[in-house]
């Protein structure tokens, strides 16, 4: 019997303009589909003029400049209804989707649409429902006493998984499933009973109650921060950008 982390997923992930997800913008995306580990992964890729400025601290981070993006990418509009129609294709053939942190770059996605297709991320998973894994909130669900930091460079260093060109959105999406399936193995005696619809749900409950925790510690240590529980998706905001 193939478990659900040996047989086919899909992986996104953004590259974007900082880190708020109610006022910056998706600067390039890429959708990952594998039928199986090993196999040669299928690439989308989609390059964004944002219509905004890139930030030099941005691009310090994923190399795109905003005279790259202002001459080699596309209007926002089509590109962010191509993403969410792939994303929508990938839950219509029953492919989990991969996503690191998912609350970012799936609500980014969401506000990009809102802003620009007057529509929502929801609209498209209406009749497929979505089926997310998250490998920050699976990591630290079942090895949640280990200290150290979880970004993706720290968990593929931890599960032993090649990330080459990090910070580009189609290594970062391929690095996020292949920590996936490394995580499936290492705990299958937790996981293999569990199928993605299930997992998805209890990700929802390990992630707010990761949220809990994560702010009583900065009450704790003075920070004023809000940390949100809502996962894989934020409530939208009434004044969102």
């Amino acid at each position: 019997m193939a478990y659900w982390y040996e047989g086919p997923l899909a992986a996104f992930d953004t590259e974007t303009t900082g880190v708020d997800v109610e006022t910056d913008r998706i600067v390039s995306a890429a959708v990952i589909v594998q039928d199986a580990p090993g196999a040669r992964p299928r690439v989308s890729r989609w390059l964004v003029n944002p219509g905004v400025p890139v930030p030099a601290a941005a691009t310090a981070v994923h190399g795109l400049t905003d005279d790259h993006v202002q001459r080699n990418g596309r209007w926002p509009s089509p590109v962010m209804e191509e993403i969410a129609k792939e994303l929508a294709e990938q839950a219509v053939r029953g492919r989990p989707l991969v996503v690191m942190n998912a609350p970012f770059d799936l609500t980014l996605l969401d506000r990009e649409l809102r802003r620009h297709r007057a529509s929502c991320l929801a609209q498209w998973f209406e009749s497929s429902p979505l089926r997310v894994l998250d490998p920050r909130v699976l990591d630290k669900h079942l090895d949640r006493y280990r200290k150290g930091r979880r970004t993706l460079t720290d968990l593929c260093g931890h599960y032993g998984v090649t990330l080459e060109g990090a910070h580009d959105a189609a290594a970062d999406a391929l690095a996020a499933m292949d920590v996936v399936r490394a995580i499936g193995r290492r705990f299958a005696a937790r996981l293999e009973r569990l199928s993605p619809a299930e997992l998805h749900t209890l990700q929802a409950v390990w992630h707010a109650a990761q949220a809990r925790g994560l702010q009583a510690w900065f009450a704790r240590s003075g920070t004023e921060e809000e940390v949100d529980p809502a996962w894989p998706l934020r409530p939208d905001l009434p004044a969102a950008a």
